[in-house]
């Protein structure tokens, strides 16, 4: 699912990436995929900032400004009638993403 186009604040630093692949495991919509060991974005456009690669990027190679993306998928679900969600998994409260 994509957002809006050509917005992502995501930025990953492929000099500090260790091809780890917890960016991989976490991210809802499966934005980064380990290539030659390190990671690499997919498709910017998939990314909802949710923030979860970035707060689980030990290594700080990931940057995203997270919180975006939910507020985008909820206004989103709203407009459209169905269920607001962004799809991350969380509840929409303080721990969200």
């Amino acid at each position: 699912m994509q957002y809006i186009r050509n917005v992502a604040t995501l930025k990953l630093d492929e000099q500090r990436c260790t091809g780890c692949g917890i960016c991989v495991k976490v991210c809802p919509h499966e934005v980064f995929e380990i290539i030659k060991g390190k990671a690499r974005i997919k498709d910017i456009d998939d990314c909802m900032e949710c923030g979860a690669c970035s707060n689980n990027c030990e290594f700080e190679a990931i940057y995203v400004k997270s919180g975006v993306g939910c507020a985008v998928g909820i206004i989103n679900g709203i407009l459209r009638g169905t269920e607001p969600s962004c799809d991350c998994g969380c509840d929409g409260g303080k721990s969200c993403c």
